[in-house]
């Protein structure tokens, strides 16, 4: 089987700034999908990328030319290469899971390690994000599939929910795994495409419940014995909040 060459740096910087061919953009799309690990870096440069332009729209006329002259962006662009070597270096290769259900997701041990369930909303972006990945396809299809892994991994705490009465459906789920241990994303959209994502896997450690922003998203956590989970989703999906208290109920 021939492997995908990965993407030199230009080419994931390109990405990230939106600058790639659709030909090259769905090449590194799909090398991403692959690696999931290195896609969750490649968000958070996104991010970055983001913040940085939403905060020069807030400049005066002056001040945004100052920050975008030859020399201030010869420096960005030397500190993003600082960023992706040491990212790099932190990031580990995505490998198949089973008999092909789904990746490993081992996050870099960085900064991410110091927010709740912050692994939860790089699988959102990776998997659930169609923003982000529109050619991204989910592992698993059917509720019939994902039933039986997740109550072998999880016990009483692997239920698909249904969430048809708060007007989601279920599109599928990736099955991970992550440092802790097996992990699954299920993805559900509403009747305009919006789509939310419940996580689960094991808890490290002790696990508050509680919300916090990432961008434009909301993360909703919570754990139940040793199960950790993340409703993550667009933080104007105002239904999204009356969920994860459903979820913690039936618990």
């Amino acid at each position: 089987m021939t492997s995908t060459p990965p993407p030199d740096e230009h080419a994931l910087h390109a990405y990230v700034d939106g600058r790639l061919e659709p030909a090259q953009r769905a090449a590194v799309a799909a090398w991403l999908q692959a690696h999931p690990a290195q896609a969750a870096c490649v968000a958070g440069w996104k991010r970055d990328a983001e913040a940085l332009r939403a905060a020069h729209a807030g400049l005066e006329p002056e001040m945004a030319t100052l920050a975008l002259t030859p020399a201030a962006i010869r420096r960005g662009l030397q500190q993003r290469r600082r960023t992706l070597v040491a990212m790099a270096a932190s990031c580990v290769l995505a490998l198949g899971l089973g008999t092909g259900l789904g990746w490993q997701l081992r996050e870099s041990r960085l900064a991410i390690q110091r927010v709740p369930m912050a692994d939860a909303v790089a699988a959102y972006r990776l998997f659930a994000d169609v923003d982000a990945h529109p050619g991204v396809a989910l592992e698993v299809q059917r509720r019939t599939e994902l039933e039986p892994w997740l109550r072998t991994h999880f016990g009483n705490a692997g239920v698909v929910p249904d969430l048809r009465a708060q007007g989601y459906v279920l599109r599928g789920g990736q099955l991970l795994s992550t440092p802790e241990g097996a992990a699954a994303m299920l993805v559900y959209s509403d009747a305009d495409g919006a789509r939310i994502g419940l996580y689960l896997r094991p808890r490290s450690g002790p696990m508050p419940t509680g919300e916090r922003r990432d961008g434009r998203l909301l993360a909703q956590y919570w754990a139940e014995g040793e199960t950790a989970f993340a409703l993550v989703g667009p933080a104007t999906q105002t239904r999204m909040r009356t969920i994860a208290p459903l979820l913690r109920s039936q618990g």
